[in-house]
């Protein structure tokens, strides 16, 4: 039976090894995710028609999906309109990079590796710290952060610490750890349960057969958990990043 290791992470080099344009399995199904997902928003934009057809219902469906579900009830509409476009493209992109772990040939989620979730994490880093300093101006922003009103001075000797940790380096690294985790689990979860399958059909005695057929079941069974949670996580990371931006915009 093959054991799944995290060497499942690292596949060999295909493309341009040793350089910084270097290709492998997981940089192939980030490219094409970013291509399919582009290429289905540019097919819906430009047949939009006034009375819309199938496919644009769906395309207007999802994207309302963020933009009133996490942007506006999350921001309110006035102040969600600036960065709609920004969490729109994080959901989405999130979404397709989660969603090739359970597709057949693909069969990892590129966001399993710590390069996007960190990017992404980054992203929405600057975003909430942008939004703050244009509400309050940077001194504002980050006095307001690290020094809350209404609490006695001395506690600041205590308290502005932790609110530089927790604000400025445990968001980014918990929107890192918390996607890139839940991915990498996810993935040797299934590895397991489908090499199990195969092992039991295929090699072990005839006795244990029956027993592969559990563990099929079982495999199918998470990798509906695994659509489940690809979709989760991006709601996830997108809807803290809102909440993130919409902190740093008020006062504590």
């Amino acid at each position: 039976m093959h054991i799944p290791t995290i060497a499942e992470f690292f596949p060999p080099t295909i493309a341009f090894e040793g350089t910084i344009f270097e290709v492998n399995r997981i940089t192939l199904v980030r490219l094409l995710s970013a291509v399919v997902v582009s290429a289905l928003f540019w097919v819906a934009a430009s047949r939009a028609r006034l009375v819309p057809g199938r496919g644009q219902n769906v395309a207007e469906m999802a994207l309302d999906f963020v933009r009133v579900n996490i942007a506006e009830e999350v921001l309110g509409e006035k102040r969600a309109r600036p960065h709609v476009p920004l969490l729109t493209t994080m959901f989405f992109a999130i979404l397709a990079m989660n969603i090739t772990g359970v597709i057949p040939l693909l069969n990892i989620a590129s966001t399993s590796v710590v390069a996007v979730p960190l990017l992404l994490a980054v992203v929405a880093w600057i975003a909430f710290v942008v939004a703050g300093i244009r509400a309050h101006g940077a001194v504002g922003f980050i006095s307001s952060s690290l020094f809350p009103s209404g609490v006695p001075w001395p506690i600041y000797i205590i308290l502005a610490p932790i609110e530089l940790i927790s604000t400025f380096i445990l968001r980014p690294a918990t929107l890192t750890i918390r996607l890139m985790a839940n991915m990498l689990a996810g993935h040797l979860l299934l590895l397991v349960f489908f090499a199990m399958t195969n092992y039991l059909f295929v090699e072990a005695s005839a006795a244990l057969k029956p027993v592969g057929a559990l563990a099929f079941a079982a495999a199918f069974a998470f990798t509906l958990f695994e659509i489940f949670v690809a979709v989760l996580q991006a709601y996830i990371f997108v809807l803290l990043t809102a909440v993130y931006i919409s902190l740093s915009q008020e006062a504590h």
